[in-house]
Formats: structure tokens, C-alpha cells, sequence
């Protein structure tokens, strides 16, 4: 396994901070490099409502995608919000696998 690692992007609401971090350990532990979120705004980290800040994200986040191999959505109780939503459909339409925390019913 050393040497080998697939790159898999987290995605979701950031306001599933503590899943975004066991996750993050999980899928660490289980030999792939994880890319996260920078900030958690829904979560209190209040310089992502500044001028601008939150589009730079959005954006900076579809180019964390263009990285990995794949996506892992962390949808909490199956919550997907518009801006999972908008990176879901990117990582879709460049040939990303995507995988959920939680699979729809």
C-alpha cells in the first residue's frame, strides 16, 4: 500500500464539522490522501461571510476536486445543500466517482 494513495476530496456542509474530522480520519487511516475544507463557516468560522471570501471557496473547492479521484459526501441525515449540490454535479460532469456518507433511501 505505501506509496499508493488515492486522493479523495471531502464535501458537504460545513456545518457537519465533527463528521468532516472522523471522516477525515477514517478514510486517512484507511491509506488515502484527503483534501477537506479550509474553513467551516456554518460551524463558526465567520471571515467566510466577508466580501468575496465564500465564492473564493466555492471556487478553490472545484479545483480540490479537479485534484482527487474521487468524492466523499458528507451529508448528515442525507442534508445536501445548494453548494454540495452545485460541487456534486461538477465532480459528475469531470468523471469523478462520488460516494456518501449516508446513501439515499
Amino acid at each position: 500500500m505505501v506509496g499508493k494513495y488515492k486522493v479523495i476530496t471531502l464535501c458537504g456542509s460545513t456545518k457537519f464539522r465533527d463528521a468532516f474530522m472522523q471522516e477525515q480520519k477514517r478514510l486517512t487511516l484507511e491509506g488515502n490522501i484527503v483534501i477537506s475544507v479550509g474553513m467551516f463557516g456554518h460551524s463558526g468560522d465567520q471571515e467566510v461571510w466577508n466580501d468575496g471570501v465564500k465564492e473564493m471557496l466555492d471556487d478553490m473547492h472545484k479545483r480540490k476536486i479537479d485534484m482527487a479521484d474521487e468524492v466523499f459526501v458528507i451529508n448528515v441525515g442525507g442534508y445536501i445543500g445548494s453548494s454540495t449540490m452545485s460541487e456534486i454535479e461538477y465532480a459528475k460532469n469531470t468523471g469523478k466517482t462520488v460516494r456518501y456518507l449516508e446513501e439515499a433511501e
